[in-house]
C-alpha cells in the first residue's frame, strides 16, 4: 500500500533501525518494486545504487516534532529531522510521493502535470526571451551611436534578470522530471544561449568603479537578490550598479566596450580586457584605427583587423536592425 525509503546507510541511519533484512544487491526499480510489498522501510547506498537493508523498522526520537498524521509520513518526517538523509515515503491511497530532508518536505507530481507546467514556463520563457532580444538589440545599435541612457541598460538589466528567473523555475521542472526532462533541457538550453553572458557584460560595461570595495560578482549577486516588487523598479535595479543616487534613468552613460567586443569570434577574455583597459569606453574603440589597436599587448596586426572589421560589421547591423 506504499513504501518507506531511506537514502543513505551510515551509522547515524543504522542507530535507528531495528530489525529487517541485510540484502547489499544492486538496485533496480523492480526490486525495490517488490521489496516495497513487504512491511517496514528500505535502506538505500548514500548514491542509491545498491539496497542495504529492507523490511527494516525505522525508531526515530519520538520526541522530535512533526506535522504530519499518517504512521509512514510521520516516522519519514522524523526521521529526516533526525538525521540529515532524504527519507521518500509513498501512499498509494492517497497518490502522494513526498521526499524529507530535514525540515523540508516536497510532494513530487506526476510526470504530465511536471511536463505540463514546464511547457507552460518555457511558453513565457521565450516570450521574455524574445522581449529581451529586443531591448538588447536597441541597446547595441544605442552604443554605436553614442546615445545610451541609463534606462536602456537598466532596462537590459531587467529583462535578462527575469528571464534567468523563468529559467531557474524551468530547472527545477527538469530535476523533478529526471530522464523525461531531457527534451525540456534542450529547449531551455537553446533558450538560455549566451543570456547570463550578456547579463555580466551590460553590467561590466555600466557598473560605477568609483568605490574600489564594488566588484562585478558583487553587483550580479545584488542584482540576483532584488525581490521581485523591486526589479520593477528601474530605479532600484539602477542601484547594482553603484552609481549615485541622484543619478537620472535618462542621463547618458558609457559602455567600456566589454558587451560589443565579447560579440567578435574567436577574441579571448583577456585581450577585451586589455582593450577596454586601454582605451577606456566603447567609443574610443570604435574609432580607433588598426594601428591604436596594434599597440595593445596582444593583439597583432592580423587580431586588430579582425577586430575593426568585426566592430563595423556589428556597427552596420545593430543600426539597420534599429531603423529597419
Amino acid at each position: 500500500m506504499g513504501a518507506l525509503i531511506v537514502v543513505g546507510d551510515g551509522p547515524e541511519v543504522l542507530n535507528i533501525c531495528s530489525g529487517g533484512f541485510l540484502l547489499d544487491a544492486e538496485f533496480s526499480p523492480q526490486r525495490l518494486s517488490e521489496l516495497a510489498k513487504m512491511d517496514g522501510a528500505i535502506i538505500l547506498a548514500p548514491d542509491s545504487t545498491r539496497i542495504a537493508r529492507a523490511n527494516v523498522h525505522l525508531v526515530p526520537n519520538p520526541n522530535v516534532p512533526t506535522s504530519e498524521t499518517g504512521t509512514r509520513h510521520r516516522t519519514a518526517e522524523r526521521v529526516a529531522r533526525s538525521v540529515d538523509v532524504p527519507v521518500i515515503s509513498v501512499s498509494e491511497d492517497m497518490a502522494i510521493i513526498a521526499v524529507y530532508r530535514q525540515d523540508q518536505k516536497k510532494p513530487l507530481d506526476p510526470i504530465q502535470r511536471l511536463l505540463n507546467r514546464a511547457n507552460q514556463a518555457l511558453q513565457t520563457l521565450e516570450r521574455y526571451k524574445n522581449r529581451l532580444d529586443t531591448v538588447s538589440a536597441s541597446l547595441s545599435a544605442l552604443e554605436v551611436e553614442d546615445l545610451v541612457t541609463l534606462r536602456d541598460v537598466v532596462t537590459v538589466l531587467q529583462r535578462a534578470e527575469m528571464v534567468r528567473r523563468i529559467a531557474e523555475e524551468v530547472e527545477g521542472y527538469i530535476v523533478e522530471l529526471g530522464v523525461d526532462g531531457r527534451l525540456v533541457r534542450l529547449q531551455l538550453e537553446e533558450l538560455m544561449g549566451g543570456v547570463d553572458d550578456d547579463r555580466r557584460h551590460v553590467i561590466r560595461d555600466y557598473f560605477s568603479q568609483d568605490d574600489p570595495a564594488w566588484r562585478l560578482d558583487q553587483a550580479m549577486e545584488a542584482l540576483s537578490e532584488l525581490g521581485t516588487d523591486d526589479l520593477l523598479d528601474l530605479k532600484t535595479v539602477a542601484s547594482v550598479l553603484h552609481l549615485p543616487v541622484s543619478a537620472e534613468l535618462d542621463g547618458t552613460a558609457q559602455p567600456r566596450g566589454y558587451r560589443l567586443l565579447s560579440k567578435i569570434p574567436r577574441l579571448p577574455d583577456p585581450i577585451i580586457e586589455r582593450i577596454a583597459d586601454h582605451f577606456g569606453n566603447l567609443h574610443k574603440i570604435m574609432r580607433a584605427s588598426e594601428e591604436d589597436l596594434d599597440d595593445v599587448d596582444g593583439v597583432g596586426d592580423t587580431r586588430a583587423r579582425a577586430i575593426k572589421e568585426g566592430l563595423s560589421r556589428l556597427a552596420e547591423t545593430s543600426i539597420l536592425d534599429r531603423y529597419s
